[in-house]
């Protein structure tokens, strides 16, 4: 099989996972539970499934192998799903179209089966821009935990491409988490980053929080306080959404 056919058979094979997982329910333990209907994507019930009109694709960081950042026994990727698991729901209620490329405890690098490379952590950031490439939503939102040798920084900050439109979802977002943690933080370019330089959507990565920090990290952790960094990223996606259609 040439390269060609091996990425396009790659690529539709993992966005079909993506879209069939993303309508699982996410309520831990209860798997007797049945899944709302409104929680289904439309794609789902088509004869013809197809790929479009997705407003936001939420990019979960780290997974599986990859733990990214810690305090003690705590990890970044555990706390981006939980609190990606909330932006979904909340933005779904609010009739978005919405799309995870992670729902559960695993690395996207083993998804991708075309990328000749040696580096698991390209071919993971490979596969995360790709899925969005071949998606196509209107943003992507790509949810992180910070850390920093310094106990007392905390905040949200907001990383965001060079074009015009990542710029205004990270202006929105910023406000919007500013208004939660009570900072005064602006978001700044990330010129270098593997995801924002590949992904052709208006991408940016939301550092949620300062895991070395006591205050921001029991908001990273406690479950309503999930929910309202939940609650102000939506807002803040809902503002630019909003924005963009006068």
């Amino acid at each position: 099989m040439s390269w060609p056919n091996q990425w396009n058979r790659a690529m539709k094979l993992a966005v079909a996972a993506m879209l069939a997982l993303t309508a699982l329910t996410f309520q831990a333990g209860q798997a007797e539970a049945s899944v709302p209907e409104s929680w289904y994507l439309p794609e789902l019930k088509s004869a013809n499934p197809a790929i479009s009109s997705v407003d936001v694709l939420i990019d979960v960081g780290h997974g599986g192998i990859d733990g990214g950042t810690a305090y003690g026994d705590l990890l970044e990727k555990d706390i981006n799903l939980a609190i990606a698991k909330k932006t979904y729901e909340t933005l779904r209620r609010k009739g978005y179209v919405v799309l995870m490329n992670r729902m559960d405890d695993y690395a996207l690098s083993g998804e991708n089966l075309w990328l000749k490379s040696r580096s698991r952590h390209i071919k993971d950031l490979a596969q995360r821009s790709h899925l969005c490439n071949e998606v196509k939503p209107k943003i992507m939102i790509s949810l992180h935990v910070n850390s920093g040798r310094n106990s007392a920084k905390r905040g949200a900050i907001l990383i965001h491409q060079a074009k015009p439109q990542s710029q205004q979802l990270a202006k929105a977002l910023q406000e919007s988490l500013n208004a939660l943690y009570g900072t005064g933080d602006k978001p700044v370019p990330g010129r270098t980053f593997y995801l924002l330089k590949h992904s052709k959507a208006p991408t940016v990565i939301v550092e949620m929080g300062f895991i070395t920090n006591a205050e921001d990290r029991r908001m990273l952790t406690e479950v309503q306080s999930q929910q309202r960094i939940a609650d102000a990223i939506t807002a803040g996606v809902e503002q630019y959404l909003q924005q963009q259609k006068k």
